[in-house]
């Protein structure tokens, strides 16, 4: 069973399925699966009270002693105020008073405003936000259905939220990492920021669409790493530094992205389907389905599910090549929906192999060099 004593954690809720963006890198629209086109435009009263209720039924079951409840989307602002206080109260209300829920949203911040903010606040939703880099990297890729570049409103929102008002409610910063820009000078545009963490995502590609050879994002990566890695303190996390120094010095991973964890989320779709990791859109049609509906499922129904058996923790469910590799027990195979080739599915290194063996051996090599000295 792919999942850790304690059940599910995290529960992500698509709480509008479209978006005021119109990225050329996003998973979700522009991608294999197309699914969202059949999907309400956001989650209604009924199915946000059948989540909350399968929400609680789970926790309340497996007694974790926290969860995380992701308000996602889409732009998940563009739900509305009244649907996400809705989400937000009738989840708390459900879960046992003894798990403590985390709410956090995602969001391009184009709709952050004063009373936007006052609003979450009020609620205790935190914010992350989805930003590239500076002006001219962000709107590379980032622009509105009209073709212009969404920065200005993005740093608009995301300068109200880094203000000494609302500073509290930030959590960090997710990057798509894009080739044609220079490392240090993205880096240095998300961390004047000052963000706690910073998410760095490799682009959803796959065997069928691979990266460029010669492990280009690794190498952009390793860039990032030595001008972060030296500094001390460290003001800003990055994850994926993070989590291979952690997983290198012998920690238990907690993602799937670095290191063979354990699923430990669900999604549920604006309809109540309830899906796989919803990256597994860039693979085929209908790659996260699972044919479950929390209408008339449970969540224990998705953990025994098909689609998460498969995907046991550890590196027992890996190909044999990545068995094989001296580093698996770091990259844990690297990110599910990155393995998929045309003919043999998900049973593959990801399509992304080189740029992680290139990354991890250049962080583990900093590490023993410190340790060294």
């Amino acid at each position: 069973m792919a999942h850790w004593p304690g059940g599910l954690r995290q529960f992500v809720l698509k709480m509008h399925s479209r978006c005021n963006l119109s990225c050329d890198y996003c998973y979700v629209y522009q991608a294999a699966d197309q699914s969202w086109r059949t999907k309400p435009t956001t989650m209604s009263p009924a199915v946000i009270d059948q989540a909350a209720a399968r929400i609680g039924a789970h926790v309340a079951e497996q007694r974790p002693d926290w969860i995380e409840v992701v308000l996602h989307g889409g732009e998940p602002l563009l739900a509305g105020t009244a649907a996400i206080a809705h989400a937000v109260t009738a989840v708390r209300a459900a879960v046992p008073a003894t798990t403590r829920v985390r709410f956090l949203m995602q969001t391009n911040a184009v709709l952050l405003t004063r009373s936007t903010l006052d609003f979450l606040e009020q609620l205790d939703v935190r914010i992350a936000v989805s930003l590239d880099g500076d002006a001219h990297a962000h709107d590379r890729h980032r622009r509105f259905p009209n073709g212009d570049g969404s920065y200005a409103a993005a740093s608009a929102g995301l300068g109200l939220l880094t203000s000494a008002r609302y500073r509290h409610l930030f959590v960090g910063l997710l990057s798509v990492v894009d080739l044609e820009t220079d490392p240090l000078e993205t880096y240095a545009a998300l961390a004047a920021w000052q963000p706690p963490d910073i998410g760095f995502l490799l682009p959803h590609r796959t065997w069928a669409d691979p990266p460029p050879p010669g492990a280009r994002y690794g190498s952009w990566l390793a860039r990032v790493f030595d001008t972060w890695y030296p500094t001390v303190p460290r003001a800003t996390g990055v994850r994926i530094f993070d989590e291979i120094i952690a997983v290198s010095l012998g920690a238990r991973t907690a993602t799937t992205a670095i290191g063979a964890g354990p699923v430990q989320y669900v999604t549920i779709e604006s309809d109540g389907t309830i899906e796989a990791d919803d990256i597994l859109k860039v693979a085929y049609p209908g790659a996260p389905a699972t044919g479950l509906n929390i209408a008339v499922d449970d969540l224990n129904a998705f953990i025994h599910s098909e689609a998460i058996r498969r995907r046991a923790p550890g590196t027992e469910a890996l190909c044999p090549q990545c068995r094989e590799c001296r580093i698996v027990k770091v990259c844990g195979g690297g990110a599910y929906p990155h393995r998929y080739r045309p003919g043999s599915a998900f049973d593959n290194p990801s399509a992304y192999c080189d740029d992680l063996a290139l990354l991890i051996r250049h962080v583990q090599q900093a590490i023993a060099r410190q340790l060294a000295a």
